[in-house]
């Protein structure tokens, strides 16, 4: 979601010295390395303030069922899912409150919920177990399985590998391809027109983004020809057991035992009048689960990454440690800090990746739809700990807090921060409509427009195709790439019309102008980036 995309509170990874190696200690005069082989070299509970004990591990789970009822009540969301896994156990799932505020029906922990972008991090398992397999690497170009895929730059679309695109550091911007998905078009229309976006540098800069990450799995799917929904009950859900675990949202739609999505309209959570449909960019945030499938990957997850493992060992039959690995380390900056004493954040391949206030490593990752979903998981590899948290509603913050409140308590022994306060910061609890318009009123006395034939007709568009303005008895009606939306355009001022667009990035009470000057059309909510310019060709 372009407006909160993917983050983790309290998670803001820092780069960390465990042994400078070569430091000048006179004119000339260097100083041995420090030995490698020394006690506790590499392991980071020897330096971490925090630590996770069975003591603060058993107050902190008492504390969980009070600690989420705290922070529901605060936010006003309607339903949650929470499981804690501690190495190879599930020591702790539950469900609260309601997977629809229309019918009341309680959320269980077979209730299953859109995760949102948590589906990168499963993504990227997916892929770990065909790098386990051998069909891929992590630096397998995109090109060497899908030929046709291009980007504007050549070289970059020679070069650019799944490993690349996993990290978000192609050089596309962010949230690159979502304005398609908006408008209609499928995962193949959307991947194909990227090549029509300018690039920042490649690999030097980050992007976070869902259609890079969801060509690169593309990519995969097609390595071993299968699609990628298959593929992903093939290699992990079926192995695993995951039966409430889903690709697709025609299952996600079909299971009775269903968390709606919800918004707050400014007053109250109600049911999202048009649910999420992410089927085009499935693998960075199509996956539906329950709190138990997600406890049953999460364990997974935490068997691949402790201290304990060898990097061939096989995990339940999915994958690799080796495999895994580099998924679960920095491959890039997702956030340099501007300040010498703040921590900067990394980004593995579909996690979040880094080093907590504590002193111990951290991965996860979270998700959130403004049309109903905010989720997160958190685990600490070297203490064998994670957490995971769904919410059936648009971000706020709540599964976060959940999240970073059990974290404290589990490591340190108290809530070291008001978390649910640097949410609310971060995350506004209401909608946040687009458009200049928004608030305002039409003119009392607005400019005339001209005929309405006048304005009809096909306008071109590279990026996103053909918008097509016609007549409709006495008004105008818009349609843009694929057709498969129709917007009606209500006059405003002189050649300015609006309309009211909804989706994922344009909420309820959205405004968007549509603006007719001679042979070009702009329209505001597709031109972020100065692309919304439509030149009359019929």
């Amino acid at each position: 979601m372009r407006r909160n995309g993917a983050v983790l509170i309290g998670v803001l990874a820092s780069a960390v010295l465990l042994g400078a190696t070569g430091c000048t200690t006179g004119a000339g005069e260097s100083a041995e390395p420090l030995s490698t082989d020394r006690p506790g070299y590499g392991d980071p509970a020897v330096d971490a303030l925090g630590g996770v004990t069975k003591e603060h591990l058993d107050a902190a789970l008492d504390a969980l069922p009070d600690l989420v009822d705290e922070v529901m009540e605060k936010s006003g969301v309607p339903g949650a899912a929470v499981a804690v896994v501690f190495k190879d156990e599930v020591l702790y799932a539950e469900g609260f409150g309601e997977r629809n505020v229309d019918t009341g029906d309680p959320v269980d922990t077979s209730t299953v919920f859109q995760i949102a972008s948590m589906s990168k991090s499963v993504a990227a398992t997916v892929v770990a177990h065909e790098v386990a397999e051998g069909t891929v690497t992590w630096d397998t170009p995109i090109v060497a399985n899908m030929p046709e895929f291009a980007l504007s730059d050549p070289w970059v679309t020679e070069h650019v590998t799944i490993g690349d695109l996993f990290a978000h550091r192609s050089g596309l911007w962010e949230h690159a391809g979502d304005d398609l998905e908006d408008i209609g078009y499928d995962r193949d229309e959307v991947i194909e027109r990227l090549r029509y976006l300018p690039l920042d540098p490649f690999r030097t800069s980050y992007a976070y983004g869902n259609f890079d990450l969801t060509t690169a799995a593309e990519s995969v799917a097609r390595a071993t020809g299968t699609p990628w929904e298959d593929l992903s009950e093939e290699v992990l859900y079926g192995p695993l057991g995951m039966d409430d675990t889903s690709s697709t949202y025609a299952d996600f739609e079909a299971n009775g035992n269903r968390a709606d999505g919800h918004m707050n309209d400014g007053e109250q959570w109600i049911v999202t009048p048009s649910q999420r449909e992410p089927d085009p960019q499935s693998p960075a945030g199509g996956v539906s689960s329950s709190i138990d499938d997600m406890a049953t990957w999460l364990k997974l997850l935490i068997s691949a990454s402790g201290p304990d493992v060898e990097p061939e060992d096989d995990i339940d039959g999915v994958l690799t440690p080796a495999a895994l690995a580099p998924a679960l380390v920095p491959q890039g900056a997702a956030g340099i800090s501007r300040t010498a004493y703040q921590r900067s954040s990394f980004y593995g391949y579909g996690y979040n990746v880094g080093v907590n206030p504590g002193g111990l490593t951290t991965i996860g990752h979270s998700g959130a739809f403004a049309l109903g979903a905010g989720t997160t998981f958190q685990v600490l590899p070297d203490a064998g700990l994670g957490i995971v948290v769904l919410v059936n509603a648009s971000p706020t913050g709540a599964a976060e807090t959940i999240t970073a409140d059990f974290m404290d308590l589990a490591q340190y022994g108290e809530v070291r921060q008001d978390w649910w306060a640097l949410a609310e910061q971060r995350f506004p609890i209401g909608p946040a409509p687009f458009g200049e318009l928004v608030g305002e009123e039409p003119p009392a006395d607005p400019a005339p427009a001209k005929a309405l034939d006048g304005y009809a007709g096909t306008y071109a568009n590279e990026y996103y195709g053909d918008a097509v303005v016609t007549v409709d008895g006495d008004a105008l009606e818009l349609t843009v790439g694929p057709g498969t939306i129709v917007w009606p355009l209500e006059h405003w001022d002189g050649d300015v019309f609006v309309f009211r667009p909804l989706s994922e990035n344009t909420e309820p009470g959205s405004i968007s102008q549509a603006t007719f000057d001679g042979d070009t059309l702009v329209i505001e909510s597709l031109d972020a980036h100065d692309l919304g310019s439509f030149t009359r060709v019929g």
